[in-house]
């Protein structure tokens, strides 16, 4: 088969590591909502993940201030709130209002969980070395949270430009992990 050029300015969709996932922050009175899909696993134990969150979204600043935030893992059945938040800053409105979204308090940190996400993650900031350079943090899950109720949970993937991929379907293959 022959390969043909691909354009530098799509490889991210091709590498895109995980589903879509919704930030929440709080600094006052008013959570936000950001839609994320630039984020990667560190370590297992105590589980890390990095995130990219520009400093040209109204998160950066929040998530700076804080150091704290929830990662919420939303499935395929709320994907136009996501890609709605994702289209809108929660400078200008309350994201959990407009798209009709519950928040619902978090164990330990100030920022709440996203109650029609699958799971949530309770994050602190764990490192920022990255953050002037690369906008990207590293951030500890102290707390996670899943609905024992969904089974084989269908999560979006952004491909880039208005275009996702649903996951959902599982296969089991011999691995040394157990």
């Amino acid at each position: 088969m022959a390969k043909k050029s691909y354009p530098l300015s799509k490889v991210y969709g091709l590498l895109e590591p995980g589903p879509v996932v919704m930030v929440t922050t709080l600094r006052g009175e008013r959570p936000n909502i950001m839609t994320m899909s630039w984020h990667t696993m560190l370590d297992f134990e105590p589980p890390l993940v990095g995130c990219v969150i520009s400093n040209r979204n109204y998160s950066f600043g929040l998530l700076k201030a804080t150091n704290e935030c929830v990662i919420n893992i939303p499935t395929v059945e709320i994907a136009e709130k996501v890609v709605g938040c994702g289209n809108t800053s929660g400078a200008n409105i309350d994201k959990f209002e407009t798209f009709g979204l519950t928040p619902k308090p978090a164990a330990l940190v100030g920022a709440p969980l996203i109650d029609e996400c699958h799971a949530n993650l309770e994050c602190r900031v764990a490192d920022k070395r990255m953050v002037a350079k690369y906008c990207f943090f590293v951030v500890e899950v102290i707390k996670a949270w899943l609905d024992p109720t969904v089974k084989n949970p269908r999560t979006i993937h952004h491909l880039g430009s208005g275009n996702f991929m649903v996951a959902g379907e599982r296969i089991k293959l011999k691995s040394r992990m157990k």
